[in-house]
């Protein structure tokens, strides 16, 4: 220790000097049940460093890593509160021997927003990067990289004066409550699952408007796979001048009038012309960049898969080439969509993604990018698993591999040495590959819930001058009151 000031009292500052940066460095390391241990070689070492001034300069116990990593726990354990973070993090600091941690949230909270949001996105596109590392090339549509778009609403955001300028509620009946709702757009890696960026604004935005705001995500030679929802003109011309093509469905129709050449069977070239009104989404000199006349490729096939509504599906891409891109590989890249919006439903519902209770924009967003890169590190772990036991990665359950990355990481945590964590990162690999999903081809998957919701009245106003109605007796009871009043 240093004293440039006191030197007589060296002798005695300098042993509290040294157990204080052992305590200091102690609790730098921790982090809940040392989760790093598992995902730390897929997020960049220097993502969230120590800054030289301002914020996140002054020494800490919530460092910006240890904060970072606190909020992947807490997205990896969707009921978990920041309360129950603080309690755990009191448990591995007192466990370590280092100083005591208040047992109030409120310096975690603080600490969260002192994150760089900037920082989020270089996180995601890392750990989506590295899922995609972690599988094999792709052997159809001539090996380019598919990615997914795909978009959804969050419907329970906190109801705050901010949340509620940035997301407006949409009222479908008048005296009904309603919350801030956010739109988001997600890129799905067809490869791997994982989501390599998104895009987020009120439900007054288009999804297309959104994918207008990723086009810096796509490369030239990239295939973008979506619903029909994507399939209009101008984005098809926006992607042309990209240099990406494109595999999807659209509301228009494009019969068989049109058609200029044919392919093989259901199979043919049809040209697509401009229209004359200039698209909302679309800057008027992008628009004027657009093409006069695209020529797309339309493939029909029929469905005979039990479970899927549509009978009949019709397919329209940018990939001309019938000798290169076989109809059957574009009509089974787009089956392979439904697997991928099956993805959201882990988000929204084994994540726990569908409400967030962050209190202001900014802090909504930080909590979506969090549940975005807890997805991606569950999809790495899930393609290491893959790869390693060579197993398909459509096998392996997102829900048990989470369960299975939470439990083993707590026993991680208690392992004394790096080879013990490392056999027990092996055992849960080989745990997963074992305990495969069954093939159930043809499945059906309804838009249905098994459970109806409850039918307690809705909270109209403030709970303060909220009246509770009546149970089923008192009202027997008044009514036969009101019955003998009257005779």
């Amino acid at each position: 220790m240093n004293e440039p000031f006191f030197p007589a009292l060296r002798h005695i500052l300098a042993p509290m000097g040294r157990r204080t940066a052992q305590a200091a460095a102690k609790v730098r390391a921790l982090t809940l049940c040392q989760i790093e241990n598992c995902f730390g070689p897929w997020i960049p070492p220097g993502l969230f460093p120590k800054m030289s001034e301002k914020a996140n300069s002054r020494e800490r116990i919530y460092t910006p890593l240890c904060t970072f990593w606190s909020t992947i726990w807490q997205s990896l354990n969707p009921k978990a509160s920041g309360r129950e973070v603080v309690r755990q993090l009191q448990a591995c600091v007192r466990l370590a021997g280092g100083p005591a941690v208040s047992e109030n949230d409120g310096a975690y909270c603080r600490a969260r927003a002192r994150l760089p949001l900037e920082q989020f996105p270089k996180a995601l596109a890392a750990t989506a990067q590295a899922a995609d590392r972690l599988c094999a090339a792709p052997k159809t549509l001539q090996g380019r990289p598919v990615k997914v778009v795909d978009g959804s609403a969050l419907t329970l955001l906190a109801d705050t004066p901010k949340n509620r300028a940035a997301y407006p509620a949409i009222q479908c009946r008048p005296g009904q409550p309603s919350f801030p709702m956010l739109r988001f757009l997600v890129f799905f890696s067809l490869l791997s699952g994982a989501v390599l960026g998104v895009a987020q604004g009120s439900l007054q935005v288009s999804e297309p408007a959104l994918l207008n705001q990723l086009a810096g995500l796509l490369a030239k030679g990239d295939i973008l796979l979506g619903d029909r929802g994507f399939g209009g003109f101008p984005l098809l011309g926006l992607l042309q001048t990209l240099g990406v093509d494109f595999i999807g469905r659209t509301t228009r129709r494009l019969d068989g009038r049109r058609r200029r050449q044919r392919l093989g069977r259901n199979d043919w070239l049809v040209p697509w012309k401009k229209g004359a009104r200039p698209s909302p989404w679309m800057t008027a000199e992008q628009w004027e960049n657009l093409p006069d006349t695209l020529l797309v490729r339309v493939v029909k096939s029929k469905v005979n898969q039990k479970g899927f509504r549509v009978r009949e599906v019709s397919v329209i891409t940018t990939l001309l080439d019938a000798q290169k891109y076989p109809a059957q590989e574009i009509l089974q890249a787009y089956l392979r969509r439904w697997r991928l919006e099956m993805c959201l439903d882990d988000l929204k519902t084994t994540l726990g993604m569908e409400s967030l209770r962050s209190r202001s924009p900014e802090m909504a967003q930080k909590e979506l990018y969090q549940c975005l890169i807890a997805h991606n590190l569950i999809r790495c772990t899930m393609a290491k698993a893959a790869a390693e036991q060579a197993i398909a990665l459509e096998r392996i359950s997102f829900k048990g591999c989470l369960d299975g990355c939470r439990h083993f990481a707590c026993a991680m945590a208690q392992a004394r040495t790096k080879k013990k964590r490392q056999e027990l990162w092996a055992e849960l690999l080989r745990t997963l590959a074992r305990d495969a999903v069954p093939e159930r081809p043809g499945r059906r998957e309804p838009r249905a819930v098994k459970r109806k919701k409850n039918r307690y009245p809705r909270l109209r106003g403030p709970r303060n001058r909220f009246r509770d109605h009546l149970k089923r007796h008192a009202r027997r009871k008044l009514s036969r009151l009101r019955k003998a009043a009257l005779k």
